[in-house]
């Protein structure tokens, strides 16, 4: 048995079982993000092409989003930017440690998913001001928010965390007892 201030120390770890995976998945991850948006904002040069119609119901445009998610907290002074940013950091550093924790493969997957998609549109921030989205979904009189690769890794690691957690054994709990 485990005195509680060994317990406590064994549960603070920067590395664990699934760490390898998480890393790797949110590299990838980061890498398809910042080489869409690279390719997007200079290659394909959207900016000047306006809006480009892919589908009935997907549109490529070029918006700068200046606060987080839906647009929400808009940031257009260097101050909010930059508080964005630490946020940014901040959280990507407490998902890092609970994905450290992470015993199921989902959730680590769940959990680089989010680091990757912070990361990508935390470098955004930095290098550009604010954060490049590009897809447009429309149906009818209905539209959606226009979002990037990096929202939608967030959006997924964040449904597979919480499929994850409602998925666990019948004897989950009773080994969070005897531990």
């Amino acid at each position: 048995m485990t005195s509680p201030s060994s317990r406590g120390r064994s549960s603070f770890r920067v590395w664990g079982p699934y760490s390898f995976l998480i890393l790797v998945v949110a590299g990838l991850g980061l890498i398809a993000d910042q080489g869409f948006k690279l390719w997007m904002l200079e290659g394909f040069d959207i900016a000047s092409r306006g809006r480009v119609a892919v589908t009935p119901f997907l549109d490529l445009v070029m918006v700068w989003n200046y606060g987080i998610s839906y647009g929400l907290f808009q940031q257009e002074a260097d101050t909010g930017r930059w508080l964005l940013v630490a946020v940014t950091l901040v959280v990507t550093v407490l998902f890092w440690l609970w994905g450290a924790r992470a015993d199921r493969r989902l959730a680590a997957w769940g959990f680089a998913l989010v680091i990757s998609g912070a990361i990508g549109n935390g470098i955004d921030r930095v290098v550009w001001g604010a954060v490049a989205d590009f897809f447009h979904f429309h149906v009818g009189d209905f539209s959606w928010y226009v979002f990037n690769l990096a929202d939608v890794w967030i959006v997924a690691g964040v449904a597979a965390l919480m499929y994850d957690s409602f998925r666990g054994s019948p004897n989950d709990a009773a080994k969070g007892r005897s531990e």
